[in-house]
């Protein structure tokens, strides 16, 4: 497959994450809506982290199979694929922990004005920084997405691919929402050129991991970015709670959970259906 079908599959595939991101702008006049969306939110990445953890640990279980019923050095591919899953959600756990809390300190510091404004993101603002947070975890998860598309189109399965495609896309387009879903109901609607930088970042790995995926197939290399992307989704997901438990509306998050997973189980059976 030449290169630039490659480059529209990636596009096509990442830039569906840019429909969700208007709702950032929505002007929620109550804790009712802010609560349901930001519910909705705790759903969509609920079921990415269950999406995420799942294909990282297939090729570990695969070399722990080949492991048990091999000799003993066959057992090194296994160890080291497991200490990059390990590895991998720590440091994006903590790494967004440690990122978080520096960002707290400089908001807090007066003498350097131009570290806490935030430039575009406007990190400087707690709804701000915890979509900038969400973008960086789902653009995790988006490369190894690509590496997937990228690596069928290498080896010819372009019906693969095709599937691969039209099903990311469909993720991508719930995970913008996902995004954004924090800045809606602000006195002040979040900037267009904030809403597209958050796009870039969550979606644009995709095609980045597409095209080098066409190129290199390594299952280590996948492995990490999903490890590395469930770590910060779980440290999202932690903040996005303790949002949720100060908005106090108990009934509006379950629900909006709810409707956030079964949103993104809709999308992945188009996945699913082709046996992928």
């Amino acid at each position: 497959m030449n290169t630039g079908t490659v480059i529209v599959m990636g596009i096509i595939a990442g830039g569906t994450i840019f429909i969700g991101l208007p709702v950032g702008r929505l002007a929620a006049r109550g804790t009712g809506i802010r609560a349901m969306l930001n519910a909705i939110t705790i759903g969509v990445l609920l079921f990415l982290l269950w999406d995420v953890l799942g294909h990282a640990v297939e090729p570990v279980e695969a070399a722990l199979t080949a492991a048990s019923v091999g000799h003993a050095a066959s057992w090194w591919p296994f160890i080291g694929l497991a200490a990059l899953l390990f590895v991998g959600v720590a440091v994006g756990l903590l790494g967004l922990v440690a990122y978080d809390r520096w960002i707290s300190r400089q908001g807090r510091t007066p003498r350097r004005p131009a570290a806490t404004g935030g430039g575009v993101l406007r990190l400087n603002e707690p709804a701000s920084r915890l979509a900038f947070l969400i973008a960086v975890g789902i653009g995790l998860h988006n490369f190894a997405e690509g590496l997937a598309i990228g690596q069928s189109a290498a080896s010819g399965e372009l019906q693969l691919a095709v599937v691969l495609v039209i099903g990311f896309a469909l993720h991508n387009a719930t995970e913008g929402f996902g995004i954004t879903a924090p800045l809606a109901g602000s006195a002040h609607p979040a900037p267009w050129a904030q809403l597209g930088l958050l796009g870039l970042i969550g979606g644009g790995p995709t095609l980045v991991g597409t095209l080098l995926g066409s190129v290199v197939v390594s299952d280590a290399l996948a492995l990490t970015f999903l490890a590395l992307a469930a770590g910060s989704i779980v440290y999202v997901l932690v903040q996005l709670i303790g949002v949720a438990l100060k908005l106090n509306r108990g009934l509006t998050l379950y629900v909006g959970i709810l409707i956030g997973l079964f949103a993104g189980l809709a999308t992945d059976f188009i996945v699913t259906a082709a046996g992928v």
